[in-house]
C-alpha cells in the first residue's frame, strides 16, 4: 500500500515485540472479561460461548451436544471445549484466542511459545508475505493491521471461534504457496466441516492448481512482491490446448482431482462419523440449517425485515434459497476474474459473501479482516484520502445501523423500517468498499507460469 512508504520513516518495530504486546493485551482482556461477567450486568463474554460451553458439558457427560438449543456447529467444536467443564470455564477463550503454535502447525525456528489463535493468524500473515518477498517493515505493519484491530482482539477474547477458522484458511494458502497441495486438501476438508462457509473457496482453490503453474516433479515459482503487477503475454505455443478435449484434460488434471477427492473425503468422513453418532439431528443443525436459515431478529442483512414481516408464516424453500442467487452470481464473477491471485480472490469473495448474506453479525467481519493484511502490500490505495473514505463510509453506515438497533432493542421503539434502510446503506457501503479495493489492487497471480519461467518470457512491470 502506498501509505507504507511514510510508515517506513517511523520507529522500527520488531515482529517479536508486536507479538509480545498482542499476547499481553489478550491475556488482560480475558482476565478483565471474567471480572466483568462476575460484577456487571452486561457480560463481556459472547453469548455463543455459553452455548459452546453447554454443548461441551453435554458431550463430556455422554449426551449429544445438540440437546443444547441453538448449538448449530460441528461436534468437533464441543469436543475441543470439553476442558471448559472439567478444568476452567475460560479454557475455550484461550483456545479460540488460543492454540499451541508449534503443535498446531510447526515449530518456530527461533522460539517455542503458546500462540493465541489470532496471534497465529498474525504469524501466518507474516509467513505468507515473506514467501512472496515482501520487506520486513511492510510485513510488520500488515500484521499490526490484524493484531491491533479492535474487532479481532475482542472476538477471540469474548469466546468466539472465528480466529481458529481464520488461522486454518491462511494455513491452506501457505500450503498451496509451498506446493503442499495435498496437505492443503486435508485441512480444507476439515475446515469446511468445522465451519461451512469456506465452501465458497472450493472453486478458486481448484482453479489455482493449474498445470501451467503447478506440476508434479517441478517446483512452483512464486510471483514476488517486487513484481507488483504482471502482464502475461499471449501465448502462441503449439503446446497450448486448442480443442475442447484438450482443455477438458487440462482442467481435470491429476492434482485437481486428488485435491477434490482428499478434501471431499475428509469432509464426508467427518460428516459420516458424526451422522453415525448423532443422526439426522446433526445433519440438520450443523449443515442443512445454514442453507435455509431464516432469522427474524434484527441484524445487518437486508433480508431480515422481509423475514421478520413473514415470520408467522412458513417461508417456502424457494424463498429461503432465493437469497443465494445474488451471492452465487457475484461469487462466480469474482472467482473467474481473480482466482489465480488467490489471497485477493479469497478477500473479495468473503466481503461479497458477507455483504449479501441472509444473516450478518459483527463476528462475520473477522472472516475478511484476516485476509486484508495479506493483500495490502499490493494495493495502490492511499490512506489519505481513499483509505480514510472507505473506512469512514464502512464504519459510519455501521454506526448508523447500530443507532437504530439500540433504539429498537433497548428503548423499545418501532424503528424496523429505519433499521432496514440502515441495512441497505450498509450494503451500499460494503459494495463501495469492495469496488474501491478491486480498483486499487495490483493484480498479481501467486505463481509464475512454468513455461514462461523456463523460457524467460515473463514481462514484469515494476
Amino acid at each position: 500500500m502506498v501509505f507504507f512508504c511514510s510508515m517506513q520513516k517511523t520507529m522500527m518495530i520488531t515482529f517479536r515485540s508486536v507479538l509480545l504486546f498482542s499476547t499481553i493485551l489478550r491475556v488482560l482482556l480475558i482476565l478483565y472479561g471474567d471480572w466483568q461477567d462476575s460484577h456487571m450486568e452486561v457480560r463481556y463474554t459472547d453469548v455463543d460461548y455459553l452455548v459452546f460451553s453447554d454443548a461441551a458439558a453435554l458431550m463430556s457427560s455422554g449426551d449429544s451436544p445438540f440437546k443444547r438449543t441453538t448449538y448449530r456447529y460441528s461436534p468437533l467444536l464441543a469436543f475441543l471445549l470439553i476442558p471448559n467443564a472439567v478444568l476452567h470455564r475460560s479454557w475455550g477463550k484461550f483456545l479460540f484466542s488460543a492454540s499451541e503454535g508449534h503443535n498446531f502447525l510447526w515449530w518456530s525456528s527461533q522460539w517455542q511459545c503458546l500462540y493465541f489463535a489470532d496471534l497465529l493468524v498474525g504469524y501466518l500473515i507474516r509467513t505468507i508475505l515473506k514467501l512472496r518477498g515482501v520487506p520486513d517493515n511492510v510485513c510488520i505493519y500488515s500484521v499490526i493491521a490484524w493484531l491491533f484491530n479492535p474487532f479481532t482482539f475482542t472476538i477471540g477474547t469474548r469466546g468466539n471461534c472465528e480466529p481458529i477458522v481464520c488461522a486454518v484458511i491462511l494455513w491452506i494458502i501457505t500450503c498451496i504457496m509451498r506446493g503442499k497441495v495435498y496437505q492443503a486438501a486435508i485441512w480444507y476438508g476439515f475446515i469446511v466441516h468445522f465451519r461451512i462457509y469456506p465452501i465458497i473457496y472450493a472453486l478458486p482453490l481448484v482453479l489455482v492448481l493449474d498445470p501451467r503453474y503447478l506440476q508434479s516433479g517441478q517446483k512452483a515459482v512464486l510471483m514476488k512482491w517486487s513484481s507488483r503487477q504482471v502482464e502475461l503475454p499471449q501465448s502462441s505455443d503449439a503446446t497450448e490446448p486448442r480443442t475442447f478435449c484438450a482443455v477438458l484434460v487440462r482442467m481435470l488434471s491429476g492434482t485437481r482431482i486428488l485435491f477434490g477427492l482428499i478434501s471431499g473425503g475428509i469432509f464426508l468422513g467427518c460428516t459420516g462419523l458424526f451422522y453415525y453418532l448423532y443422526g439426522m439431528e446433526f445433519l440438520h443443525e450443523a449443515l442443512l440449517y445454514h442453507l435455509t436459515r431464516a432469522d427474524p431478529r434484527h441484524n445487518f442483512s437486508i433480508y431480515f425485515y422481509h423475514i421478520y414481516l413473514n415470520y408467522e408464516r412458513e417461508l417456502s424453500i424457494m424463498e429461503k434459497l432465493v437469497s443465494f442467487l445474488p451471492q452465487f452470481a457475484v461469487q462466480l464473477v469474482l472467482i473467474f476474474c481473480f482466482a489465480l491471485d488467490l489471497p485477493f480472490c479469497f478477500l473479495a469473495q468473503t466481503v461479497a459473501f458477507v455483504a449479501f448474506n441472509k444473516v450478518i453479525t459483527a463476528q462475520y467481519f473477522v472472516w475478511f479482516f484476516c485476509l486484508l493484511p495479506v493483500v495490502m502490500p499490493w494495493s495502490k490505495m492511499k490512506l489519505k484520502w481513499q483509505g480514510l473514505s472507505c473506512m469512514l463510509c464502512w464504519m459510519g453506515t455501521q454506526l448508523h445501523w447500530l443507532l437504530w438497533g439500540y433504539l429498537l432493542e433497548f428503548k423499545g421503539k418501532n424503528v424496523f423500517l429505519q433499521l432496514w434502510i440502515g441495512s441497505l446503506l450498509f450494503l451500499a457501503a460494503n459494495t463501495f468498499v469492495l469496488v474501491a479495493i478491486i480498483r486499487h489492487h495490483r493484480y498479481c497471480p501467486i505463481f509464475q507460469p512454468l513455461n514462461f519461467v523456463s523460457k524467460g518470457r515473463l514481462k514484469v512491470n515494476r
